[in-house]
């Protein structure tokens, strides 16, 4: 008996314009709420319109997942974060740890956009012998500060690093993003355990509750709820956000560390595939490459989309 697999998607490597995406840098001094908002929509922009090309032109990716965090990406690295691409050796610099480490192009192309890495390398993605791997990696990119992928590694790591921070006096803070259904690893929460126990204020951990998983929705494979409660059991400064509003973000990370001196847990309610009609909430785009004219279509739709 023969057995039929799917086939590969086809690589198109000219998928990736060779026009150079444009740097935006962070979000200038001085600008109004408003005109702060609307740069980070504008590098949420440019960073999914370049995320689709890289999937695209490397025949691999995780479109969905990447789509539901890159609001909470931008809003970190062009405003709340203390981090510039001159300041990556300050031991004073906040530090960001992507614990979904599947979502790497959206990574990738945010640390471009926000001045991090040259934005042409990003055309390398998946290449055989380039830096820009499926999951990030400490060793190839200077900007990324832990090699994450195996889900339930990254927030122990952060732990470790917000501890760290404690034990130095410092007021580095640090930040992670684990994907919801990644919570369903035990790690996690022996982890947050401990950052509870410590009260590791200046920690904070922003969950992508997208309520997706691979292949099927999260509470269908291992319900979270009530995950607000569960979080401020373990000794969380809970928070709930629209991960897709920029201004409310910007609000909730300002307010790091919080004043209760516990460590924040921001649940961010976000959709998978976000906001292309096609992708939206649908769970077969986890790790699903687009048709050329599912592309085009991405990308027109992201020149209207609000």
């Amino acid at each position: 008996m023969s057995t039929t697999e799917d086939l590969v998607p086809q690589v198109d490597p000219g998928a990736v314009p060779v026009d150079t995406l444009r740097v935006l840098g962070r979000v200038p001094e001085g600008c109004s709420r408003e005109q702060a908002v609307a740069h980070l929509a504008e590098a949420a922009r440019l960073v999914r319109r370049r995320d689709i090309e890289m999937v695209r032109a490397a025949g691999l990716g995780h479109i969905g997942g990447e789509f539901s965090v890159i609001d909470i990406l931008v809003t970190l690295y062009l405003h709340a974060m203390n981090i510039s691409p001159d300041q990556l050796g300050d031991p004073e610099r906040d530090r960001f740890i992507l614990s979904k480490g599947h979502a790497a192009a959206a990574l990738y192309s945010t640390l471009a956009v926000a001045g991090f890495l040259p934005p042409e390398e990003l055309s390398t993605f998946m290449r055989p012998q380039s830096q820009l791997n499926g999951h990030p990696a400490r060793t190839k990119v200077a900007a990324i500060e832990a090699s994450t992928g195996p889900l339930g590694h990254g927030l122990p790591i952060a732990v470790g690093t917000a501890f760290a921070g404690k034990l130095d006096d410092s007021a580095r803070r640090t930040f992670v993003v684990v994907g919801d259904g990644e919570l369903q690893e035990g790690s996690n929460w022996e982890a947050l355990m401990t950052a509870g126990n410590h009260r590791l204020s200046h920690l904070c951990v922003v969950v992508d509750r997208n309520r997706l998983q691979q292949g099927a929705r999260v509470d269908d494979t291992n319900d979270l709820e009530p995950l607000a409660d569960k979080l401020a059991a373990f000794g969380m400064e809970v928070v709930d956000v629209d991960g897709h509003d920029h201004g409310a973000l910007l609000d909730v990370f300002a307010g790091v560390p919080a004043s209760s001196g516990k460590p924040t847990a921001v649940i961010a309610h976000t959709k998978k595939g976000h906001p292309i009609s096609f992708m939206s909430d649908n769970v077969a785009w986890h790790h699903k490459v687009p048709s050329a004219e599912q592309m085009t279509q991405a990308l027109t739709e992201l020149e209207t989309s609000s």
